[in-house]
């Protein structure tokens, strides 16, 4: 299970980069073409456009994360007192940490609209810029999202040492 977890905490947090960089990428095509291109060393005619672009650069962004959540929490997980219970805590763990990631990316569309649109940002901004408000506002929901697959782990790791507890709890009661 140890393995699996990780495995699908990968593709779990690749798909996650591919949607949140397709709905960036419709707030701000430039953060892609002035930034993210340049930072990931991609042509867009490479891979047959901008959107399949985007979509590589979602995953190569993210599934790392997923490594590294899917080997925590399946470091945590081996300490259920059986497989079933591992196995729901785990799934349960990896829908807190994207719920979690999603909320704070929500919350840093609102930050960026709202706040550092208005007070600027210290972060290197392409000097050619069209859209400075949305390239901010991309750059505010990518930097929300890490923060938020984060703090999703550490609610999970929250979540199941609670529930370890708790059935060890009521198996020693019974």
């Amino acid at each position: 299970m140890f393995a699996q977890t990780i495995f699908f905490a990968i593709l779990l947090a690749g798909l996650y980069g591919i949607i949140h960089d397709q709905i960036t990428y419709s707030i701000s095509p430039e953060y892609f073409t002035k930034f993210k291109y340049e930072q990931f060393r991609f042509d867009p005619t490479w891979f047959g456009g901008h959107r399949q672009t985007v979509a590589i650069i979602g995953f190569l962004a993210t599934w790392w994360m997923g490594l590294l959540i899917g080997f925590i929490i399946g470091t945590v997980g081996l300490s259920s007192k059986d497989y079933k219970i591992m196995r729901r805590s785990i799934l349960s763990a990896l829908v807190i940490v994207i719920v979690t990631a999603i909320f704070f990316g929500s919350l840093g569309f609102f930050w960026g609209k709202y706040h550092l649109t208005r007070t600027g940002v210290s972060w290197w901004l392409p000097v050619n810029l069209i859209d400075k408000n949305n390239f901010i506002i991309v750059g505010s929901i990518h930097n929300f999202s890490y923060l938020g697959g984060i703090a999703g782990l550490l609610l999970a790791i929250i979540f199941m040492i609670r529930k370890n507890i708790l059935l060890k709890t009521d198996h020693e009661a019974n």
